[in-house]
């Protein structure tokens, strides 16, 4: 189990997507799949980075926020496509060991598969990523992220 933190600002996130729009292929996507809720944030970005307007959603729990700890998959939302998924970008925030990739890969197996992060045993199970984190990562829009990592402008 990977016991240290790492604390991700919106900077820095923001900026480990735009990496990530970098890392994918040139292609004009059809739409673009954000697996709820991590990937709701990354989805924004891309669909404004790569000017997608269509955007779609796919619901996946398999996190208990208040324990931190790993639950069995459960889809909350269904989403097919009669093409498969081909032409679609999916993205989430992380892969950790594969699950919610595995799940998304049957409904959409010709979907291109992207996270911003990938820990070592999750990354053979997305198409492309922006960066190999293995410890646990602490978004900014979590409860436990410092507060000290939110800047507002004064005025």
């Amino acid at each position: 189990m990977v016991s240290k933190k790492v604390f991700i600002t919106w900077n820095e996130f923001h900026r480990d997507t735009q990496f990530l729009s970098w890392a994918l292929p040139d292609k004009k996507w059809k739409g673009i799949i954000g697996v709820a809720r991590g990937g709701l944030v990354p989805a924004s970005i891309l669909a404004r980075s790569l000017n997608i307007r269509l955007v779609e959603t796919v619901c996946i729990s398999s996190y208990d926020d208040k324990t931190n700890t790993q639950l069995p998959a459960k889809v909350l939302k269904h989403i097919s496509k009669e093409d498969e998924g081909e032409g679609w970008l999916v993205v989430d925030d992380l892969v950790d060991q594969g699950t919610t990739a595995k799940i998304v890969k049957e409904m959409l197996p010709k979907a291109h598969y992207a996270a911003v992060y990938a820990k070592k045993k999750g990354k053979t199970f997305v198409d492309s990523y922006a960066s190999e984190i293995n410890a646990w990562i602490v978004f900014p829009w979590e409860e436990d992220a410092p507060e000290r990592l939110f800047s507002y402008a004064s005025g």
